[in-house]
């Protein structure tokens, strides 16, 4: 097991069972995303899809800077770093002309692995460290526990977009059940 998966951190100190097995859960829908863009080439990666006009890059570069850079460095950890570069961020669904997309990729990748390192180190009850004041409204998550199942409904929903997108780019399926 990885520190995602375990119940321990490479230090040695123990993960929080609850988060632990949210992690896992988290950890399987990353993958699904990972898959369904894995073989695509760059042109492929870059093409919009849906009228819409989103890439299958850009919804990665969303999940690795709108997803898990967010939810987890500045809501659950509240880095103040993160915070201030929450403003002149730009749209994270377009990806620029000339950026690599193994770059993009390897961002989600590295951004998960932080990400993991934050919650592994909390309980499921934690209280977040700071709340966006552009949402609209009352504080809806409150702990690591709500923030970790947000995130993995916002991946799932994500990869299941994903999922169509590439059986529109060239018929490949996740899972066919027949």
């Amino acid at each position: 097991m990885d520190e995602a998966d375990g119940a321990l951190l490479s230090g040695g100190a123990p993960v929080d069972a609850e988060v632990g097995v949210l992690l896992a859960v988290l950890k399987g829908q990353r993958r699904h995303v990972l898959e369904m863009v894995d073989g695509l080439g760059e042109a492929d990666l870059r093409r919009p899809v849906l009228p819409s006009g989103w890439s299958c890059l850009g919804l990665v570069r969303h999940l690795a800077l709108d997803v898990e850079r967010f939810w987890f460095q500045a809501v659950f950890a509240g880095d103040g770093e993160v915070i201030a570069s929450l403003a002149g961020m730009g749209d994270a669904w377009q990806v620029e002309e000339g950026v690599d997309a193994g770059a993009v990729l390897e961002r989600y990748r590295a951004e998960a692995r932080i990400a993991d390192r934050l919650a592994a180190g909390g309980v499921a009850d934690a209280p977040l460290a700071w709340w966006p004041g552009h949402f609209e409204g009352e504080q809806h998550l409150h702990t690591l526990r709500e923030l970790l199942l947000h995130v993995i409904t916002e991946t799932a929903c994500h990869a299941g977009h994903l999922d169509a997108a590439r059986e529109l780019i060239d018929g490949r399926r996740w899972l066919v059940l027949t």
